[in-house]
């Protein structure tokens, strides 16, 4: 999402709603990518079905209030609850650490239906699929991370479909937008990244097979505070 931010920065949109957009378009990009992932471990058996089909209305729910939330807000307001979440998203990445547990199997009842809409709307107001807080959850639950990492692909694509719905519905001002934005999703700058995914998406899994998956985390961790703290910087205005 920072990426689409900074794109359409430098090219001279800089309206008000330019966070919409960009949240828009990252989630449209991500039905794809789910898509693709949820085959791909799907084939390996590794995707919790049960757990999908359980959360799959209260993730469906908190996305489509995270749209309704994301048009009501001005793109500098968007820029500062992107930077706190993901802030505290880099934190859990850096010192989080896998032996931590809030269970030992994945809740049900009032607890499920707590956090299930809460992944679907945080996930919108930061324009990502359900990897973020939704492999965290799952982990902290006693589930393993490969399973969780799987299961995380559908609840990315339980996030990005009915939000993406609801941001094409979103107006957008004729002058705060590039050409070919239907709603809040430019379909270009979807087409690029789309493209460019296929292209470098096995070099990627490549490197991050190769280094130890501590570190890596740590390493986007870093990375994200980085993101989120110029993010912040950009809100306040400095």
């Amino acid at each position: 999402m920072p990426a689409f931010f900074y794109a359409f920065s430098a090219l001279g949109y800089d309206s008000p709603q330019l966070m919409q957009m960009c949240l828009a378009t990252s989630l449209a990009t991500i039905i794809v990518t789910s898509i693709r992932s949820v085959l791909s471990h799907n084939r390996k058996g590794a995707v919790d079905w049960s757990v999908l089909r359980g959360w799959a209305a209260g993730i469906a729910v908190g996305a489509l209030f995270g749209v309704w939330v994301a048009a009501s807000l001005r793109s500098r307001e968007l820029q500062a609850i992107f930077g706190i979440l993901a802030l505290v998203v880099a934190l859990y990445m850096i010192f989080g650490r896998s032996h931590w547990r809030l269970g030992e199997r994945m809740p049900t009842g009032p607890a499920r239906w707590a956090l299930s809409p809460s992944i679907g709307f945080l996930s919108v107001l930061m324009g990502i699929g359900g990897g973020s807080f939704g492999v965290p959850t799952m982990t902290l639950y006693g589930m393993p991370i490969h399973r969780a990492v799987a299961t995380a692909a559908g609840f990315g694509l339980l996030i990005a479909v009915p939000s993406v719905a609801g941001f094409l519905l979103v107006e957008m001002p004729p002058g705060g937008r590039p050409p070919l934005t239907i709603g809040a999703v430019n379909l270009v700058a979807f087409g690029l990244v789309i493209a460019m995914t296929l292209i470098t998406a096995p070099w990627g899994a490549e490197l991050a097979h190769r280094t130890d998956a501590a570190r890596l985390k740590r390493i986007f961790g870093v990375f994200l505070t980085l993101v989120a703290l110029n993010m912040l910087r950009k809100a306040l205005g400095w």
